[in-house]
């Protein structure tokens, strides 16, 4: 399983990403071009020492990620808010690449069209969307869980 982060716009971000892919034994896909360059200190502030220990593979663009990943026959998951489906009734496959969009925009039509599967996480009251570190963390959390891969202790 991995997670895949569509042209990201916020460094904080990304690096807390990379540490939740480094604690939980999962790849990262960063799909450029990233609205920041990526050694920025603040990209290293909210990864911590975590990030070397991340599995990152940037991809210079939308395409060569669609093509890496249809190759591979991996299921692409688009998390959107304007899914019908939650998270928590989804079935998760050990191959998914959870896809996450922009922090400013999302993800364009597109690749929305291009997901094989589209889900959300229901929110209280007139709330629009949360952080995307903090959905990545829920979504793959119960994805991780569903299917056994939530790593041991000292793994």
């Amino acid at each position: 399983m991995r997670l895949a982060l569509f042209e990201p716009d916020i460094p904080g971000n990304t690096g807390a990403v990379l540490r939740l892919g480094a604690c939980l034994g999962i790849g990262i896909d960063l799909i450029e071009p990233a609205g920041f360059v990526l050694d920025d200190k603040r990209l290293r502030r909210a990864g911590m020492d975590y990030l070397d220990a991340a599995e990152l593979v940037r991809h210079p663009n939308w395409t060569a990620f669609e093509r890496q990943a249809r190759e591979s026959g991996r299921r692409l998951v688009l998390l959107t808010t304007s899914a019908e489906p939650s998270y928590a009734g989804f079935n998760f496959r050990t191959s998914d690449i959870l896809l996450l969009g922009r922090e400013s925009a999302g993800v364009p039509p597109e690749v929305h069209q291009s997901a094989d599967a589209r889900i959300r996480i229901p929110m209280a009251g007139n709330a629009r969307s949360l952080n995307v570190a903090v959905a990545a963390a829920m979504v793959i959390g119960e994805a991780l869980r569903q299917t056994n891969l939530l790593p041991a202790d000292g793994e």
